[in-house]
């Protein structure tokens, strides 16, 4: 038998199973660091805005570091410098900066400086609105009452003849004890305070028109208006209309500022139609306001109530233009058809 055939003959042996090998782990390579951002630091200089003096500098402000809360870290050393008085500018004569203001966002480089004005000493808006509409309430009582030294002495507490006299007084008391729950319960002020000086300024006007006002509508000589009765009731709707539409208003504009924020909206009307005025006025308050004191002046018939309502339409027109420009240059989408104050007029 050859080879061949011995070969075939015998028995086949099982091949040996495959050895598997563990996988080589492979390193994969770290991916690279991301290079740090470098941090800008500032420099801040404040130097008074008359003496162009230098106050304080800050070196090394981190950012996002806000403006006035950097510069009135500085000018913190001197306690009569405190932050309500404080106004901030990029400019001697600018605007002040506001809060929220960062230095990013100004057109200053790396070393800013910025110009401080001492306001002078302030008092909160709550304290002179409470103050200047409770002198007007008593002063006009005190002549209502004729209380000694104001007339001749036999008319001392003595009450007039007319109706009319009585109504004014209800409306002219009506009107202050409402301003007074407004600033109390519904105002809500974008500034905490304001200069001391204003307080004189404002009580003087206001309770100096009130005496002037209530010394004539109680005169014992007051003699009533030409048209009688007709003329004072059409001038009490005229009153009542434009205080819930004043006070409407001032529900609207309270509703717009979340309380303990200065957040800024455009005011429209809601479903109150009291505040439909808005498609055409930007301070319907104002509008509303003026309308009660012609009413006034109607129902009295009195010169001094007259020119009272002159003068604070006059006034109300001067902030009202301003709050106008403002909403304009804040908001690109504000309703052109609205006028400051009186519709299509002024």
């Amino acid at each position: 038998m050859d080879a061949l055939a011995l070969e075939a003959a015998l028995p086949k042996r099982a091949a040996p199973p495959p050895v598997i090998l563990p996988p080589v782990p492979v390193k994969r390579p770290k991916p690279a660091k991301k290079a740090k951002k470098a941090v800008v630091f500032f420099e801040v200089e404040i130097l008074d805005a008359k003496t162009k003096d230098k106050l304080c500098f800050l070196d090394k402000v981190r950012p996002p570091p806000r403006v006035l809360t950097s510069c009135r870290l500085c000018l913190s050393t001197d306690p009569q410098w405190y932050p309500a008085r404080q106004s901030i500018r990029l400019d001697p004569k600018g605007k002040s900066l506001k809060d929220e203001d960062v230095l990013q966002q100004l057109p200053v480089g790396t070393t800013a400086t910025f110009y401080f004005r001492d306001l002078g000493a302030q008092i909160s808006w709550v304290t002179v609105f409470l103050t200047e509409y409770t002198g007007p309430l008593i002063i006009y009582l005190l002549f209502y009452f004729r209380v000694p030294f104001i007339y001749a002495p036999k008319y001392d507490f003595t009450t007039s003849k007319h109706w009319v006299v009585h109504l004014a007084c209800m409306c002219h008391s009506f009107h202050y004890v409402k301003r007074l729950l407004e600033t109390l319960f519904v105002h809500r002020f974008s500034h905490g305070t304001m200069p001391l000086r204003n307080i004189f300024k404002n009580c003087t006007y206001y309770w100096g028109f009130a005496a002037w006002m209530a010394y004539y509508i109680n005169h014992p000589l007051y003699t009533p208006p030409m048209y009688g009765e007709q003329q004072v009731t059409i001038a009490l709707m005229i009153f009542l209309f434009c205080q819930i539409g004043n006070f409407s208003i001032h529900i609207a504009l309270r509703n717009l500022r979340p309380p303990g924020s200065k957040t800024r909206k455009i005011p429209y009307p809601t479903k109150n139609p009291f505040t439909w005025v808005f498609l055409l006025v930007s301070c319907p308050n104002y509008t509303y306001e003026l309308g009660s004191w012609l009413g006034f002046t109607m129902m009295t018939q009195c010169l001094p109530v007259a020119f009272f309502t002159f003068v604070g339409f006059v006034q109300m027109t001067v902030w009202a233009k301003g709050k106008h420009r403002s909403y304009l240059k804040e908001f690109r989408d504000y309703p052109t058809l609205r006028s400051p104050i009186l519709p299509f007029i002024l």
